[in-house]
C-alpha cells in the first residue's frame, strides 16, 4: 500500500490535468504582477483569478486545429472569461507559462523525493543500530578481507545518503527558477518588476538572466542528481542480492507467508525486489543523457528539448519515488542472518586475521618484507588444507591458521603464544565502531 500511495501521490502531479492547471497558475500570478504594476484593471485581475478556467478535452480538441499546445490552452481559458480575457496571457511568451509551470512541477515532485530520502535514511540508521556491533566478513574483490559489523556496512550507506539529500537540497535551488521575460528574454515588452512579482507569488526565484526558456543546465543538474541517487539505491540492492545468495544468505529480502519464488522449483526465495529495483536505476540513469543533450539548443531556444522532457521528466519522478519507497520497504524489513555472518566469517579458517599478525612482527624489530613472509607463508598452507578438506575450526575452536601460527618455529622467534592468540581477538575490529557511528550520525543526523 505504501509503495502504490506513492506513486499515485507522484504521478498525480504529471498528469495533464496537474500540467494545465500549473500553466492557470502561472498565468495568474502574472496578471496579478501586471494589475500589481498598474496595467491591469482591477477588477478584471480579479476575475480572471476567479473565474479562469480550462477543460482538458477542450484543449485537446482545440489542438487538433491550432497544432499549438499554449495557444489552445489560452483559448480555452478564454471561453470561461468575458472581455477581461484580453488581459490572459499578455506580454509573455509560451516559455514564460510552461517553463515556469515546470519548474513548479519539478519542485513539488522533488520535494517528494527529498520526503523519501529521509525516510530511507531513518530505516537505515535504525537497521544500523540495531546491527551496530553484528560480526560480518568485509569483502574486496569479492573475496574476504577482515572482520567488519554489518551496522559499519549501514553506516556507510546512511552517509552516502546523506549527500544524496545534500545534493537534492541544492537542485532543488537551481530548478525552482522561473521567467516571464517575453519572446527574446530581453524585458521589451514587461519590466523586470512583472516577473519578480509574479515569481514572488509562485514561490520561485526569478531566473537572473533568460533568453525564450529557462535555460537546460538547470534541468540537466536534476537528472544527474536523480541517476546518481539511484547508482546508489542500485548498489544497495546489488548487496542484498549478494548476501542473500545460498552460499552467503547472510541477510534475505523478507519472504512473505504465502510468498512463492518459483513456478517451477517451489523452495526458491529470489531477491526479486533488489532484483527490480536493479533495472529501474538503470533506466532512471538513462534519463541524464538526453536532459545533459538538451543543454545545446540553437540560439535562444528551438523546441528538440520539448519532446524528450515530455518523457523523461515525469517518468524520472515517478520511477524515483517508486525506486525510493521498494527500498524503504526492503531495508526496514530484510532478515539478517547473524549466526550465518559469523559461520562465513570463519570460512577461511582464521585468515581474516593475517594482517593484525603482520602488523605486530615489525614491533618487535622484524623487518616488513620478513613479516610478510611468515604471515603468507602460513595463510597459503590454510588455503591449500581448506582445499583438501580440512576443517576451518578445530575441536576447541581454534582457527585453522591459528594452528599453524602457534607452531611456526620462526614466528616463535618474535611473539610469544600469547600474543599470536590476542591477534585472534574480534574486539580489536570493533574497537572505533561507536566512533564511527558519532561521526556518521552526530553530524548528518
Amino acid at each position: 500500500m505504501v509503495e502504490r500511495y506513492a506513486r499515485e501521490e507522484m504521478s498525480s502531479k504529471w498528469t495533464m490535468q496537474a500540467k494545465y492547471q500549473a500553466w492557470l497558475d502561472v498565468e495568474k500570478a502574472v496578471v496579478k504582477a501586471w494589475s500589481r504594476l498598474g496595467l491591469i484593471p482591477e477588477e478584471d485581475a480579479q476575475k480572471i483569478v476567479d473565474s479562469a478556467s480550462f477543460s482538458v478535452e477542450r484543449i485537446d480538441e482545440i489542438e487538433k486545429v491550432t497544432r499549438h499546445d499554449l495557444i489552445a490552452f489560452t483559448t480555452s481559458v478564454a471561453e470561461s472569461l468575458g472581455d477581461e480575457s484580453r488581459w490572459f496571457h499578455y506580454g509573455m511568451t509560451s516559455s514564460d507559462t510552461i517553463d515556469t509551470a515546470v519548474a513548479l512541477q519539478m519542485r513539488d515532485s522533488l520535494e517528494l523525493i527529498i520526503k523519501d530520502v529521509k525516510m530511507v535514511m531513518e530505516s537505515i540508521k535504525k537497521r544500523a543500530y540495531e546491527q551496530k556491533m553484528t560480526l560480518m566478513v568485509g569483502r574486496s574483490h569479492g573475496i574476504h578481507g577482515e572482520p567488519i559489523t554489518f551496522g559499519l556496512v549501514l553506516a556507510v550507506w546512511y552517509d552516502e545518503m546523506a549527500r544524496h539529500l545534500l545534493n537534492l537540497e541544492q537542485t532543488m535551488s537551481v530548478i525552482s527558477v522561473g521567467q516571464v521575460s517575453g519572446a527574446m528574454g530581453n524585458f521589451a515588452h514587461a519590466p523586470l518588476e512583472l516577473e519578480e512579482y509574479a515569481c514572488e507569488e509562485l514561490g520561485l526565484t526569478p531566473a537572473p538572466a533568460s533568453n525564450q526558456i529557462i535555460q537546460r543546465d538547470r534541468y540537466a543538474r536534476l537528472a544527474t542528481s536523480l541517476a546518481l541517487l539511484a547508482s546508489t539505491i542500485e548498489k544497495f540492492a546489488v548487496q542484498v542480492r549478494h548476501w542473500q545468495r545460498t552460499e552467503v544468505y547472510e541477510v534475505e529480502e523478507y519472504f512473505a507467508a504465502g510468498q512463492k519464488g518459483s513456478s517451477a522449483m517451489p523452495h526458491k526465495r529470489n531477491p526479486i525486489l533488489t532484483e527490480n529495483i536493479t533495472g529501474l536505476a538503470r533506466v532512471i540513469r538513462s534519463y541524464a543523457n538526453p536532459a545533459m543533450e538538451n543543454v545545446a539548443l540553437w540560439h535562444e531556444r528551438d523546441i528538440s528539448h520539448s519532446s524528450t522532457e515530455r518523457f523523461w521528466l515525469p517518468d524520472a519522478f515517478v520511477t524515483t519515488d517508486f525506486m525510493l519507497h521498494r527500498t524503504n520497504s526492503v531495508i526496514a524489513n530484510m532478515t539478517i542472518y547473524p549466526k550465518n555472518m559469523m559461520r562465513n566469517l570463519n570460512l577461511t579458517g582464521g585468515l581474516v586475521f593475517s594482517q593484525r599478525v603482520l602488523l605486530e612482527l615489525p614491533k618487535q624489530g622484524v623487518s616488513r618484507e620478513e613479516s610478510y613472509a611468515i604471515v603468507q607463508t602460513n595463510a597459503m598452507k590454510v588455503w591449500e588444507a581448506l582445499q583438501s578438506g580440512k576443517s576451518a575450526l578445530n575441536d576447541k575452536g581454534e582457527s585453522l591458521y591459528l594452528q599453524y601460527l602457534l607452531a611456526d618455529k620462526e614466528l616463535a622467534k618474535h611473539l610469544s603464544q600469547e600474543q599470536i592468540r590476542e591477534c585472534f581477538n574480534y574486539d580489536y575490529y570493533t574497537k572505533n565502531v561507536d566512533k564511527i557511528f558519532d561521526r556518521v550520525f552526530t553530524t548528518k543526523a
